[in-house]
């Protein structure tokens, strides 16, 4: 076998293709730089062929892209070897060069026709830009629906707060209203009389504390910060407790002596632990036990804590605790700033809120209040 291919590749005293020209330099030349320019332009296009599967690996057909940049080659090839055989008769070596290109090309060709409907398939540049436009008109529809659903949230959390602030205020206005009718069938002068006096301006004075608390909430209501004696505030938010609370609920005071002042601003400072009892409340409607306490947390801090027996809170509703308008009472029955209004008043303050929670055990909230 390797005789014979020694045989087919000699030149066997061929003539080569310039005899057959009669070696006109006319005809020579023009066959040379005809065949160098064709077998220059076969060669660069494989080069960027290459090159393009090289940078784009993401390219879908880009094997086939290979097997053209192949059979480009071998083209080219053939002219240089048409250029050799001019004053070289290597006529084997020509059809070597040849028959591979016969095999690149037939391979190419197979290959190609079963990615014809494929290749149809693919979109055209006017198809494109029609699915970009339609992408873009859905994409404007979905932000005005998103807009009118941000909207919709709004007004949903619009008529949540007013909601809760109606029925807050519809809770104070009872206080005030009730003391007075039954100072005016008492009569002021008896002592009974007074003490429901009494109780309906603490009431009318906490509606106007809740006004404060909203601008406070809204950043529209400075906070006056003061040393203040924290025993002293929790005795006066418990002399509250029997119109906030009812009689099925059982209220305990604590109160650590001699603890150090904190500064903080009073009037706020009552709306956040009125806020902690009326949440208390809330989560104890068959009855249950509240505990108010005040320690000494560290030289620095003092703690105020605000303990019930109630339902408590599950994981998920405890992370969300804090968030404006999050509320798991129906709709007039809160508005969902309560605690909300603790945590952003406490960190004013420079302090800080912990919550501790079970389901049907109960809650407990810390407060921790920075000292003078």
């Amino acid at each position: 076998m390797f005789e014979w291919l020694d045989r087919f590749l000699a030149v066997r005293g061929l003539a080569p293709h310039g005899y057959c020209l009669l070696w006109d330099p006319a005809l020579v030349w023009t066959h040379v730089v005809s065949d160098g320019l064709i077998a220059a332009a076969y060669f660069s296009i494989p080069l960027v062929l290459w090159r393009l599967l090289v940078v784009r690996e993401d390219l879908r057909f880009g094997w086939i892209l290979g097997l053209f940049a192949l059979f480009i080659f071998a083209c080219g090839m053939t002219h240089v070897m048409g250029m050799v055989t001019l004053w070289v008769p290597a006529y084997g070596w020509e059809a070597i060069i040849k028959a591979f290109t016969a095999l690149a090309s037939i391979g190419t060709a197979i290959a190609l026709i079963p990615l014809l409907p494929k290749l149809i398939a693919i979109p055209s540049p006017a198809a494109l830009q029609k699915a970009n436009e339609a992408l873009r008109r859905e994409a404007e529809e979905r932000e005005k629906a998103e807009a009118m659903l941000r909207q919709a949230q709004k007004m949903e959390a619009v008529g949540q707060l007013t909601g809760g602030l109606a029925h807050d205020f519809n809770n104070l206005l009872g206080v005030v209203i009730g003391n007075l009718d039954r100072a005016q069938r008492i009569g002021q002068d008896a002592p009974e009389g007074a003490r429901a006096i009494e109780n309906a301006l603490a009431g009318a004075e906490r509606a106007a504390k809740l006004t404060n608390q909203l601008l406070a909430f809204a950043r529209q209501q400075p906070l006056v910060r003061q040393p203040h004696d924290v025993n002293a505030i929790v005795s006066s938010v418990a002399d509250m407790l029997d119109e906030i609370v009812g009689s099925h609920i059982a209220v305990n005071v604590r109160l650590e002596p001699d603890l150090p002042a904190p500064v903080v601003d009073r009037n706020q400072l009552e709306n956040v632990l009125v806020n902690l009892v009326i949440n208390a409340r809330d989560a104890m409607e068959s009855g249950g036990e509240l505990t108010i306490a005040t320690r000494r947390h560290d030289p620095g801090m003092v703690k105020v804590s605000v303990t019930d027996t109630g339902s408590g809170m599950d994981a998920a509703t405890l992370e969300r605790a804090a968030e404006p308008f999050f509320t798991t009472k129906p709709v007039g029955k809160g508005s969902g700033l309560g605690l909300s209004q603790v945590f952003g008043t406490i960190q004013q303050l420079g302090g800080q809120v912990e919550i501790e929670s079970e389901q049907r055990v109960g809650t407990t909230v810390r407060l921790f209040l920075p000292v003078a």
